[in-house]
């Protein structure tokens, strides 16, 4: 189900397809770019025509010759050896999801399945299993959903219809949360942080195509987002990735106002590349009664709905 009024994509696919060396070249350059001498622990010395470390300053740091380096950096990274790609993310001061991007690019450029993320035969792309379902159901003082990697929201509790009611509104589409970011202007109030959450969403959907980058679905996704926004196309050139783990979000919904809300996810292991998400707020604080207050609004609409 999709919002009303949310400018829908031509039903014609994006073609966006993702090159191995050109992802790896790009990453190490930007990531290159982002670190300074001193947080190298090295010497600023003079004027530097290139900002972050020069290429001879990641090579001393990893042990790795200039040449060797300057091959990765190019792209050509199949057949590096792990030692030397863990050398190269201590030397670029990679966090841990930056590490784990290296090496899947790095796999996916010796023809290795990225993050033993196989998929799973029998479950269909846009849709949850019953139980899982169930699973959702059974939360009921928090907001609580099923998302994939192409960041469909496949599946939610009854509080996160009603909290979600900007994005699924009254349509018959699948709803995705990158294209609410990007594409429909309510997400502009919905979400108060909105760059933050704008950089968050991208990051992560950087993280996903580096795990698979053949996922010809979230490659279209990329193409089209790409096409229709320009603030997405600058934040997908800028090669940042993250997980989302654990947290705390604003808010700001159109039937109850601001929500503070701390977020957590969980990976759904029968479903590789799905993820169990679940927002709640602190007990006793005014956000938690906003949420209270949403759950009586969503009971009374749907009480108010006729039977079919």
């Amino acid at each position: 189900m999709y919002r009303q009024g949310l400018p829908h994509a031509p039903r014609a696919t994006y073609s966006f397809g993702m090159d191995n060396r050109t992802e790896v070249r790009e990453f190490l350059m930007t990531r290159r770019a982002k670190l300074t001498p001193q947080q190298a622990g090295l010497p600023a010395g003079g004027t530097r025509r290139v900002p972050g470390l020069r290429r001879t300053e990641v090579a001393a740091l990893a042990g790795v010759s200039v040449e060797y380096y300057a091959k990765l950096e190019r792209g050509a990274i199949a057949g590096a050896s792990s030692s030397v790609l863990e050398a190269i993310a201590s030397a670029l001061r990679l966090d841990e999801t930056e590490r784990a991007h290296l090496l899947d690019l790095a796999r996916a450029a010796d023809g290795v399945p990225a993050s033993g993320r196989p998929r799973r035969r029998g479950t269909r792309s846009g849709e949850a299993r019953q139980s899982l379902q169930w699973a959702l159901e059974a939360i009921t003082d928090g907001v609580a959903f099923v998302r994939d990697a192409h960041q469909d929201l496949l599946a939610t509790n009854a509080l996160g219809r009603a909290f979600y009611v900007p994005l699924i509104g009254e349509g018959g589409r699948t709803p995705n949360l990158a294209r609410f970011q990007f594409l429909d202007p309510a997400s502009r109030d919905f979400y108060p942080d909105w760059e933050a959450f704008a950089g968050m969403c991208v990051a992560i959907m950087r993280a996903e195509a580096g795990r698979d980058p053949h996922d010809r679905g979230l490659q279209d996704l990329v193409g089209e987002l790409s096409t229709r926004s320009e603030t997405f196309r600058t934040l997908w050139g800028a090669h940042d990735v993250r997980t989302h783990g654990a947290g705390t979000k604003r808010f700001h919904h159109p039937v109850v106002g601001e929500l503070t809300l701390a977020y957590e996810e969980l990976a759904v292991t029968a479903e590789p590349g799905h993820v169990f998400m679940i927002y709640t707020a602190e007990p006793g604080s005014p956000s938690a009664e906003r949420l209270r207050l949403l759950a009586s609004w969503a009971a009374d609409r749907h009480a108010a709905v006729p039977e079919p």
